[in-house]
């Protein structure tokens, strides 16, 4: 395997300005467009020798190979956000050339239009809360209780603290996905982060993307910020703008027809 195939990172409509010169895909590689039916691929070369099937799927069991590319297909993906609205494309989608990237234009090319027109001038924002843990009550850090029954009663409003903070968190949690909703065009929740995998401290009480246009990101930013950014009882975690991942059920047709392999085929 010595010969080159071609990396997909996203689907876009003709880009008004190149990306800058400094943009580097996986492999250290330039990324240039496909175009094809008034759509345009961002693609670059790649080694078969990389990514190829089988070499691919020995790859996909190394946790450091996976994370440097995934970062390299991030940074395309982000350069093309600040001049458009990017369809992106799966980790490791690949084709042989640059006729099977047109073919899968091609056959997507309803598909990828319709989403775009919906897309268009909108970017991502990613929203989590957590629950800060609660305080300690005063008598905790006092003498060792006298009996008992001064013990249980410090245990009792222990508890009683966690759970006043908690429901607190809760609720400004609601309160804020409630406001970020009203200014939102769209939004997905996803199930809370488990702490022990994620290894982020306090409970995830929200973890929520949403579908802002562009022109009024500015405003939702200072809308988290206002709501959020200074309450105690919670942390609350702002990130993008992203390329809209959570509203772009972006995907090539067939691929396998097209002789063409990501990190999806076994």
């Amino acid at each position: 395997m010595n010969g080159e195939l071609r990396y997909v990172y996203a689907v876009t409509a003709p880009l008004r300005a190149p990306l800058p010169d400094g943009v580097r895909g996986v492999s250290g590689s330039v990324p240039y467009a496909v175009h094809h039916a008034g759509l345009q691929a961002v693609v670059s070369r790649v080694p078969e020798a990389d990514f190829g099937e089988e070499p691919l799927r020995a790859h996909l069991e190394d946790l450091a190979w996976l994370e440097e590319t995934a970062r390299a297909h991030q940074a395309v993906v982000d350069a093309l956000t600040a001049l458009t609205c990017p369809l992106p494309l799966r980790l490791a989608t690949v084709y042989r050339d640059e006729e099977g990237v047109r073919r899968a234009l091609e056959d997507g090319r309803q598909d990828f239009r319709a989403t775009l027109d919906r897309l268009d001038g909108r970017v991502e924002w990613g929203v989590k809360v957590y629950a800060r843990p609660a305080p300690e009550p005063a008598a905790a850090a006092g003498s060792a209780p006298a009996s008992g029954r001064e013990f249980l009663r410090r245990r009792r409003q222990e508890v009683t603290s966690r759970e006043n903070a908690l429901a607190e968190a809760e609720e400004l949690g609601r309160t804020l996905h409630a406001a970020l909703t009203a200014q939102a065009e769209d939004v997905r929740v996803y199930p809370a982060q488990n702490p022990q995998l994620s290894r982020v401290p306090g409970q995830n009480l929200l973890n929520a993307a949403y579908l802002v246009p562009r022109e009024r990101s500015e405003e939702f930013v200072a809308r988290v910020e206002r709501l959020g950014a200074h309450d105690p009882t919670v942390r609350v975690e702002l990130t993008g703008p992203w390329a809209p991942y959570s509203f772009a059920a972006a995907d090539t047709p067939d691929r396998r027809r097209e002789g063409v392999h990501d990190s999806a085929v076994s």
